[in-house]
């Protein structure tokens, strides 16, 4: 498979995770084009690669991390939404989980993501981030609990179709 046509394939599924990760439609863009951006700079080298889906999902989870740890003072985070919607059938629940998941720390946020949105198993997930099973199932307990905690009634919502 040539970039050009993994990029076209797969920019919509990661900007989903990435959006789901940071919470924000342009910084999900920008992250999205700087993963893109590595992917590009070694296709030779990762074409070659068993999976190159899951490449792409660990530049993609390392651009996010990175990102968090460079975040920069100068941005003023406001409560107020930008005019267009992100596509998706249920808004409402988007609403509640984007703010629920933006409770949790990046590392949390982005286990989460994984694991339960983007449905990469425990083993899938720890290796993206070189930990243990073990260690990816402890956050994924502790990160529930808190979101159950958090959500209330509103868990509801999360299982309507």
């Amino acid at each position: 498979m040539q970039y050009h046509e993994f990029a076209s394939a797969r920019a919509g599924q990661l900007f989903r995770i990435a959006y789901l990760m940071c919470g924000d439609w342009h910084e999900a863009q920008d992250l999205v084009q700087t993963c893109l951006a590595k992917l590009y700079s070694s296709w030779h080298r990762i074409q070659k690669s068993e999976s190159v889906d899951a490449y792409a999902r660990k530049a993609l989870l390392h651009t996010y991390l990175s990102h968090r740890r460079l975040r920069r003072s100068g941005e003023i985070p406001t409560a107020e939404f930008a005019e267009g919607r992100a596509p998706g059938d249920n808004p409402e629940l988007r609403m509640v989980l984007t703010e629920a998941l933006s409770t949790l720390t990046p590392r949390n946020r982005a286990v989460m993501v994984l694991r339960y949105l983007d449905d990469l198993s425990v083993e899938d997930v720890a290796g993206l981030l070189d930990t243990t099973p073990a260690a990816i199932k402890s956050i994924c307990n502790r990160s529930l609990k808190q979101l159950r905690a958090l959500l209330g009634d509103d868990r509801e919502l999360l299982f309507q179709e």
